[in-house]
């Protein structure tokens, strides 16, 4: 059983939600990037106004447009940054040395990981996506097949060697894509679990989901 969840586990979580941003520029474009995830993420996209989201950063509706033309733009924004970070914490877990089973854990482990401890971006970024206007849909779609080209590339490469025994491998890496990103739409920072404990758990289920031995890293 895990253990019960300490305010600076809270404290953690939440610290990292202003982490994607943390290398914006201007600070007052950055503010806009956070408040826009605020209240997308409270209200949904739709439902936001450009008022809602001036007024969260203590700014007037007139000073949003010197930074972002339009709502949409704020979310295309979000929806990018929130993409490559994803896929550059997929990417350097996946590039480790090992065999397929340990590269797979640790990817399925740092996906897990962002996923919970950024959970009010990753809810935006995963589920705004229709939101976009095509252009950027485009663009968003691009780099969610560079997700799903990682982790099948892992998938793939354990078959190769033995490792795995997965007849369907496009749709083994959609159920492992879809098991890491859903993290993002139940998890809460005051729950039972840490990000590095539902990581460990997930990178688990998936060794099973693959036919591999666990890591066992979840009972830890």
């Amino acid at each position: 059983m895990s253990a019960a969840r300490r305010p600076e586990d809270e404290s953690a979580v939440d610290e990292a939600e202003d982490a994607p941003w943390s290398d914006v520029t201007p600070d007052a474009a950055r503010r806009l990037l956070v408040a826009a995830v605020e209240a997308f993420a409270e209200r949904g996209f739709h439902a936001t106004t450009t008022r809602d989201i001036a007024g969260r950063a203590g700014m007037s509706p007139a000073a949003l447009y010197i930074h972002y033309r339009t709502k949409e733009e704020l979310l295309h924004r979000i929806s990018r940054v929130g993409h490559d970070k994803s896929l550059a914490v997929l990417s350097e877990a996946a590039d480790a040395p090992g065999g397929a089973d340990s590269r797979l854990a640790e990817a399925v482990r740092a996906f897990v990981r962002w996923h919970a401890a950024h959970h009010t971006t990753a809810r935006i970024v995963q589920y705004e996506l229709d939101a976009l206007d095509p252009a950027h849909r485009t663009e968003i779609v691009a780099l969610r097949r560079r997700t799903e080209a990682v982790v099948r590339g892992i998938i793939e490469d354990g078959v190769r060697s033995g490792s795995f025994d997965v007849p369907d491998v496009p749709g083994t890496t959609l159920a492992v894509l879809s098991l890491c990103i859903d993290v993002a739409r139940w998890f809460n920072a005051a729950g039972r679990r840490t990000p590095e404990q539902i990581g460990d758990l997930y990178a688990d289920l998936v060794l099973r989901m693959v036919g591999a031995a666990p890591s066992g890293s979840a009972q830890r």
